[in-house]
């Protein structure tokens, strides 16, 4: 018991920083409020329309993908350090982590968070029927070649 001291005594000084913190902000912060300390901060710019649009979930999708490759190196460097001493379990450790990596970096691909570029509507191909000719998709306008044959 004694070896958890140091913890137990690492959390109750946690938990009394946290509630001092709380506890002196309501007490000493001014509670007059004004017009400028409700408005919005936007880097010394006062806001005179709302944003464009919002970010597009490509956006995310590619802070995912950053996320992802990040853990992957955080988890690369000591798995890397301890190979010498259990080669086999880490060698599958690592390969399960890997694959679960490339099949979400493949998952953000097909969802398109690569392709910045508009989006591409492609509309299925129509079968044409082998009766369709020019004369009966085309519509002639004005007086045709029997023009001179009025009945």
């Amino acid at each position: 018991m004694t070896q958890y001291m140091p913890i137990l005594a690492l959390f109750i000084l946690a938990t009394l920083f946290a509630g001092l913190s709380f506890a002196a902000s309501s007490l000493l912060a001014p509670r007059r409020s004004t017009p400028a300390k409700s408005a919005p901060y936007e880097c010394g710019i006062v806001p005179d329309r709302e944003p464009a649009e919002r970010f597009p979930v490509r956006f995310y999708l590619v802070a995912m993908i950053f996320i992802i490759f990040d853990i992957e190196i955080i988890f690369l460097y000591p798995w890397a350090v301890v190979f010498d001493q259990q080669k086999v379990f880490l060698l599958v450790e690592m390969l399960v982590f890997s694959g679960a990596v490339f099949v979400a970096f493949v998952y953000l691909i097909s969802n398109g968070a690569l392709d910045w570029g508009p989006v591409k509507r492609l509309r299925p191909a129509t079968p044409v029927s082998p009766a369709r000719t020019s004369e009966t998709t085309i519509r002639r306008l004005g007086p045709g070649p029997d023009a001179g044959q009025a009945a």
